[in-house]
């Protein structure tokens, strides 16, 4: 057994906030490779067309990494390990001096547990990757300053995360509409709160969340994606793309615009008009209108 220490603290987070490396004359860019074949070279064409690793990783960093792994059902309702450790062999081949992969499983699951069953923890060691367990770990209580979500524990391990990197899934969410770049934050929670989240005001406390985590890149999985249900199982279909970008909200509602193309898409509003983006554009994370960001496909 181990033992939670909780503390009170204000002004700190997981990453690092900055400016978006990420952007053509002010614009931020969301990349969409189609046609996956080679998943490895895929992503690297991805990350390569919105201005390379280079951009976030530099010789000797420390870069955590962190992907969905909430349960341990199959892609998308989890990450594909295979994804994952394309990323963290990327990361390596740019000159990283460690990978990190840190999760939190939902509250009735070991993390371990499910790193063991889905094979994320070999795919991880394969890769040359430390992994990070925050459930066997202490948290820290955090103040996000806003009025949905005011405070947050998030793990002590990760806090001091100077560079974060995302590999998401590309899904719908029952209860949130959809799991995209900015609801991969709550994997960062400590799981008994994750229960409250969900009570009322889910999507605006996602939102409010990613005040106090800041990713750096995210790459998304879009070779498969729920088009409704979500987020453990739903309707499949085979988008068979991967999106890359700097920008949270813009690579999001790049992957809701992806998840409509398909007929019977649960998600038929206009991507701006959803809460979690709404919230974001209000709370200044990432663009706030389509012509603030390019696609670059």
């Amino acid at each position: 057994m181990y033992t939670l220490v909780v503390s009170m603290t204000t002004d700190v987070g997981i990453g690092r906030a900055g400016e978006n490396p990420y952007k053509w004359h002010d614009k931020a860019l969301v990349s969409k490779v189609a046609n996956v074949h080679d998943l490895k070279k895929s992503i690297l064409k991805a990350v390569d067309l919105i201005g390379g690793f280079g951009k976030v990783v530099e010789k000797d960093d420390e870069i955590w990494l962190k992907p969905n792994f909430n349960t341990g059902d199959a892609p998308p309702g989890s990450s594909d390990p295979e994804f994952v450790k394309a990323v963290i062999e990327l990361l390596y081949e740019h000159e990283a001096s460690k990978g990190i992969l840190g999760e939190s499983s939902m509250l009735s699951l070991s993390t371990r547990k499910v790193f063991e069953e889905t094979k994320m923890m070999r795919k991880a060691m394969e890769a040359g990757a430390e992994v990070v367990f925050f459930d066997e770990g202490k948290w820290v209580k955090v103040s996000t300053g806003e009025e949905y979500l005011k405070k947050v524990s998030l793990p002590e391990t990760a806090l001091n995360a100077k560079k974060l990197v995302y590999a998401c899934t590309m899904k719908t969410h029952r209860w949130a509409k959809f799991t995209l770049s900015l609801k991969l934050a709550v994997g960062f929670m400590k799981p008994t709160e994750r229960m409250q989240l969900h009570m009322r005001h889910l999507e605006e406390k996602i939102a409010d969340l990613n005040l106090v985590v800041h990713p750096n890149l995210m790459i998304m999985d879009g070779r498969k994606c729920f088009i409704s249900g979500g987020p453990t199982c739903g309707e499949l279909r085979n988008p068979n793309v991967v999106l890359a970008s700097g920008d949270r909200t813009a690579i999001d509602v790049e992957a809701i615009k992806t998840i409509q193309n398909f007929e019977g898409s649960s998600l038929e509003a206009d991507p701006w008009n959803y809460t979690q983006i709404r919230r974001a554009v209000k709370l200044g994370i990432g663009v706030k209108t389509e012509e603030e960001y390019m696609l670059i496909d």
